[in-house]
C-alpha cells in the first residue's frame, strides 16, 4: 500500500487563519504520513509559525479542515493536540537549564512513589528510563544527572526528540531544529529526525534550509507570504529545483539581472590627474 492509499496521520486542507485584519495563512494544505517527513519551507514571515500553532493546538484555524487519523478536529489547546499524539518541539525547547537531563525529560509528567505525605518523586525510575529512552534513539549521554544547559544545542534537540518518542507521540512537529546549529550538530539532529521517522512517526520539519530538507524529507510544502508556493514529493523535485523555488525562482532571475554589472561598469576606472584636469 502506498502513502497515497493510506489515511494520513494529520491532514490540513485549504486551511486559513487571520489575526484581525492580518491574513496569516490562506488555503494551505499538507499531509503527514507515518514513517515519512513532511518539510515546510519558507522565509521569515511566510506563515510557518502560524502553521505550527494550528497543528499544535495553540490557535484554531478559521476555515478549511484539519483531520487527525481521518477525523476532523479543532484543537482548543496544546493539551488536546498532545492527547491525540501530536508533540511539538519549539526552537527554545522549553527546558530548565539548571535541572538535570532526567528531570527535564519528565518535566510535567513525573512518576511518584508512596502515598499521602510520603509521596515523592521516583528519581531512580526517571534516571533509568531517561537513559534507556535516549539509548534507544542512539543518544549516549555522558551523564543524565548533568544540567541540560551544559549540553550542546544539538544534544538538547535530540533529548527533546527522544522525549516526544518516549511519551507516545505519533506526529512530531519540529520548529527550525537546525536553525542555530553548525554543520556537525545539524547533522546530528537530522540523524535523530530520521530515527524518529524510522520508528514510525510522522514528522513535520519546519525549516528555511532546502539542503537539510532534501536530505531527509519525503514531501515538501513551500510557503510564501501565507500562501502555498508549491507542494512536491521528493521523487518529483531535485535539490537544485527545491533551492531555486525556495530562493524565489523568477524573482531571483529578476534580482540577478538587476544586480549584474553593465559592460561599462566592469572596465577599469580611469585615473584622474588633478594637474591635467585643470
Amino acid at each position: 500500500m502506498t502513502s497515497t492509499d493510506r489515511v494520513p496521520l494529520v491532514a490540513l486542507t485549504d486551511v486559513s487563519k487571520s489575526y484581525g485584519n492580518v491574513r496569516a495563512l490562506r488555503g494551505v494544505s499538507l499531509e503527514v504520513h507515518a514513517g515519512e517527513i513532511t518539510c515546510v519551507l519558507g522565509d521569515n514571515g511566510a506563515g510557518k509559525s502560524t502553521l505550527i500553532k494550528i497543528i499544535a493546538g495553540v490557535h484554531p484555524h478559521d476555515s478549511g479542515t484539519y483531520t487527525v487519523d481521518g477525523t476532523q478536529v479543532r484543537h482548543a489547546s496544546p493539551r488536546e493536540a498532545l492527547d491525540r499524539g501530536i508533540a511539538t518541539v519549539y526552537q527554545d525547547l522549553a527546558v530548565v537549564p539548571l535541572m538535570p537531563v532526567w528531570r527535564n525529560f519528565f518535566l510535567g509528567s513525573e512518576p511518584t512513589r508512596g502515598r499521602g505525605p510520603l509521596r515523592r518523586l521516583d528519581v531512580a525510575t526517571m534516571r533509568a528510563t531517561t537513559r534507556e529512552a535516549l539509548l534507544r534513539m542512539g543518544i549516549d549521554l555522558r551523564d543524565v544527572d548533568q544540567p541540560i544547559g551544559t549540553l550542546s544545542g544539538g544534544e538538547r534537540q535530540c533529548v527533546a526528540i527522544a522525549r516526544a518518542v518516549h511519551f507516545g507521540a505519533k506526529v512530531l512537529v519540529l520548529d527550525e531544529p537546525t536553525a542555530a546549529l553548525g554543520v556537525k550538530q545539524s547533522g546530528m539532529v537530522l540523524r535523530y529526525v530520521a530515527a524518529a521517522r524510522d520508528a514510525g512517526l510522522g514528522v513535520v520539519l519546519i525549516t528555511h534550509n532546502p539542503h537539510h530538507a532534501h536530505l531527509v524529507g519525503d514531501r515538501f510544502v513551500m510557503l510564501k507570504r501565507g500562501t502555498m508556493a508549491g507542494s512536491h514529493l521528493k521523487k518529483d523535485i531535485t535539490l537544485d529545483a527545491l533551492t531555486r523555488e525556495m530562493a524565489g525562482g523568477s524573482e531571483l532571475d529578476e534580482l540577478t539581472h538587476e544586480l549584474s554589472r553593465t559592460p561599462a561598469a566592469t572596465g577599469p576606472v580611469a585615473a584622474t590627474d588633478p594637474e591635467n584636469s585643470a
